[in-house]
């Protein structure tokens, strides 16, 4: 039976979107709120390998993290999938582009952290996702509406106020955003499969980060099978910690607009500062009040006006009708 025409006629008929929702929008939202807050709570871990050297702590997570997506892709029987991807040089230099950026992105937060320059680092996670957006509208041509302009505006202005705070030229911020933003730009427009790009892009790191490890352990210096079992967990661990919001993150943004990636960012530094101050008895400054009100106001925002528009009446008739070419 054909669905009824809308009063007036011309077989017009209004619906709201929301009644057919968006399930590959619903499934990136899923998976980049999973990833957001999994990296939001990981200074836990973290703190609890604080006792290991943070270059030893790095060189575990991409060992560990190619010996268990390995176990991944045995398991789901993928193998043929990394043979095809290695096989194909296009993919295979877009995943050598990344390991590089993921690789130097893992670097400047292990090496901040080391001298102390906790601040820039945080910063760095505000700057990155403007740099998404910046990136969605330049390279993906993706729009922003007036309400979710606004709304980055606001969020802008959260981050320049915590950047102030931090004076000088946050450099190490700016290479946290940007290694990050285009790793996100790229794993969105690269046709892999996050497991198996996964895959890839930690055995590119895993030799040179085994052979880091195997001479630490020549000289006496290494912590693995050194100080304790548990350490020794904690450690394995790492290819855990790391592998499952990179890859809840790659699969989110091969779903959703990079615009919207980028704000829901935010949900890691927040969550990151509502941590210390609570968990870990930091202070929590008015500079930062101002910023996470701006934030979240701005995500509020923007949330308002993407399911605003995702409920505009659509006309079918029109939607229906055969587009010449």
């Amino acid at each position: 039976m054909p669905p009824p025409a809308s009063p007036g006629g011309g077989g017009r008929l209004s619906l709201p979107a929301m009644e057919q929702p968006d399930r590959t929008a619903l499934v990136g939202g899923f998976y980049a709120t999973a990833a957001f807050l999994f990296w939001g709570l990981s200074p836990i871990y973290f703190k609890l390998v604080g006792h290991v050297p943070a270059d030893q702590v790095l060189a575990h997570r991409a060992v560990w993290s190619a010996i268990l997506l390995a176990l991944l892709l045995t398991a789901m029987r993928r193998w043929p999938n990394v043979r095809a991807l290695v096989g194909d040089r296009r993919q295979l230099l877009i995943l050598l582009v990344t390991t590089l950026l993921i690789s130097v992105n893992w670097f400047t937060f292990i090496w901040a952290i080391e001298v102390e320059r906790v601040l820039e680092v945080s910063l760095g996670y505000y700057i990155n996702p403007l740099v998404s957006v910046l990136l969605g509208m330049v390279f993906l041509r993706e729009r922003l509406t007036l309400w979710q302009g606004a709304a980055v505006l606001l969020a802008t202005a959260g981050v320049l106020n915590l950047a102030v705070e931090a004076r000088g030229f946050p450099w190490v911020s700016l290479v946290l955003a940007f290694t990050f933003g285009f790793y996100g730009l790229l794993r969105k427009i690269a046709p892999v499969r996050p497991i198996e790009g996964l895959f890839v892009e930690t055995t590119l790191m895993a030799p040179v980060a085994l052979a880091y490890l195997a001479l630490l352990d020549s000289q006496g210096s290494g912590s693995f099978g050194q100080l304790d079992l548990t350490t020794d967990g904690l450690l394995v661990l790492a290819g855990l910690v790391t592998t499952l919001p990179l890859l809840w993150f790659a699969s989110a943004a091969r779903r959703l607009r990079l615009s919207t990636v980028g704000l829901l960012h935010y949900i890691a530094p927040s969550c990151q500062i509502l941590l210390a101050v609570f968990a870990y008895g930091e202070a929590f400054t008015t500079t930062h009040l101002i910023t996470f009100a701006c934030i979240w106001t701005a995500l509020a925002i923007y949330s308002a006006s993407s399911l605003r528009r995702r409920a505009a009446p659509v006309d079918l008739a029109a939607a229906a009708k055969p587009r010449g070419r």
